[in-house]
């Protein structure tokens, strides 16, 4: 790249600007590495004052990440869930070419909490409770808090702690997934869930709830998952036809 050299302020925006269309290219994959600033310096024919103000640009965009005394790495790319596809969470991972790890940090029965009693009915009094956390590459992605309908307390803490939520629930005795409703807002950390996130307390986060239905139209699960933002983004796709015909009329 030749660089057009009016003043300090150009050149690194222009530094800046190379060095993102590569990170977004994949160039310094797998491990993710930049060049070192004498390096970079030398590339660009600058000094390394401007090299530094060019990564740090990048570090205020999250685009990078500098770790003392090992150098400057691409953040991760953000993963994936799709809403307009019925399927789990873990599983939507593990379809990205990446290996999800997830860890079991809590399973009981519990007292419906109010808020559920009308999603799964007066008359179910009591249900089980599972927490997981979601982790790539050893950074945790979610936190999930999953309520399930009482007959999933056959289900030992071994499944739970290896099986996606969703072969979970089809592995019960008549149970048959036909729908899930799917909701997205943006909350505060609390302590507890920063702490499993590994974020500061009251960091933003973005948070999916999810109901799922059996084909007899009982609601037989439901999960909030809190998920770190700049590892994460939903995505979804619509037919448009119907609806530019619609507003075209």
């Amino acid at each position: 790249m030749t660089l057009i050299r009016e003043n300090v302020t150009s050149l690194y925006e222009q530094i800046a600007e190379t060095l993102r269309e590569e990170i977004e290219l994949g160039s310094y994959e797998p491990s993710g590495k930049l060049p070192s600033e004498a390096e970079l310096s030398e590339r660009f024919d600058v000094s390394r004052v401007t090299v530094r103000l060019a990564i740090g640009k990048l570090a205020a965009e999250k685009l990078v990440d500098r770790k003392q005394g090992k150098g400057t790495f691409a953040t991760a790319k953000r993963l994936q869930h799709r809403l307009d596809v019925l399927r789990g969470f873990y599983d939507s991972l593990a379809r990205q070419g990446v290996e999800p790890h997830m860890a079991l940090l809590r399973m009981q029965e519990r007292d419906t909490p109010a808020a559920l009693r009308g999603v799964f009915g007066p008359d179910v009094r009591t249900c089980v409770y599972i927490e997981r956390l979601h982790s790539v590459g050893g950074e945790p992605v979610a936190l999930a808090q999953t309520y399930l309908l009482p007959e999933a307390r056959t289900v030992s803490r071994e499944q739970v702690a290896n099986t996606p939520s969703y072969e979970i629930l089809e592995s019960l005795p008549g149970w048959h997934i036909e729908r899930a409703d799917m909701s997205i807002s943006a909350a505060a950390a609390s302590a507890d869930i920063a702490r499993c996130l590994a974020v500061s307390k009251h960091a933003p986060l973005l948070v999916m709830k999810r109901t799922t239905y059996l084909t007899n139209g009982r609601a037989c699960e439901s999960t909030v998952f809190h998920i770190r933002p700049e590892r994460y983004e939903f995505i979804v796709s619509n037919p448009m036809s119907a609806m530019l015909v619609a507003g075209n009329r």
